[in-house]
């Protein structure tokens, strides 16, 4: 049974969220503000965490910062604002999905299904291994190297690489792209994709591969070329 950290500073919010994931079949660690958010997850056995980001004092983009230094604990962020800027900086600094209030409690349940699935190991005809060039992706232990180094990714990023390193010569729209990331039926804006390749991009840069995913413009993305080969 998943155990879903829910992170927030309204008790109604905390509330609406546990009632939605317990009724799932889930079971909730709930959390008032950053600091209990941080002494739960170091008390472990946690699958997934859901943050507020405007919380007082430790707000859940600095909680994820914090987390993101020693985990690759699946997150989805929860906002009272929808601006680009703010899903682009959550995306960056390493969450899976992002949920602007007010939110469907039903969305909400199916959006922590599908990024659970993701985080969740292989399924039935998946090969466990892919290799292109210097890039190696385990689906077996849910890591990603490149030249041997590793490369940390969220689980909606894993999921979105390991489906271009096994057709490495498909383009993908970015429907495509949405729904080997999140499952079918759940709508997500495209610059949520994008924004989610801008990160794969620069988390390889920083190991030293330049060229990993190539825009396809007016159609999608597919493997760099370079990799291909």
């Amino acid at each position: 049974m998943s155990r879903i950290l829910v992170v927030d500073d309204e008790p109604h919010i905390r509330d609406v969220i546990c009632f939605a994931i317990e009724r799932a079949g889930m079971t909730t660690v709930v959390a008032r503000n950053g600091a209990e958010a941080m002494m739960a997850f170091r008390r472990g056995n946690i699958d997934l965490a859901i943050l507020d980001i405007g919380m007082p004092e430790i707000d859940g983009l600095e909680v994820c910062r914090r987390i993101r230094a020693e985990s690759a604990l699946p997150i989805l962020f929860l906002s009272a604002r929808d601006d680009e800027i703010d899903r682009v900086v959550g995306f960056e600094i390493g969450g899976d999905d992002y949920v602007t209030k007010p939110f469907s409690p039903r969305e909400l349940v199916a959006r922590v299904k599908a990024i659970l699935k993701r985080a969740s190991g292989i399924a039935i005809g998946q090969q466990p291994c892919l290799t292109q060039g210097p890039i190696r992706l385990d689906r077996d232990s849910r890591s990603v190297t490149s030249d041997g180094m590793e490369v940390g990714l969220t689980a909606v990023e894993f999921a979105i690489l390991a489906t271009i390193l096994a057709r490495p010569n498909t383009v993908f729209t970015r429907e495509q792209l949405m729904g080997a990331a999140y499952g079918a039926g759940i709508h997500v804006a495209d610059r949520t994709i994008d924004s989610h390749v801008r990160n794969i991009r620069a988390k390889f840069a920083d190991a030293g591969c330049t060229s990993v995913i190539a825009t396809v413009h007016g159609v999608g993305f597919k493997l760099a070329p370079a990799l291909g080969t």
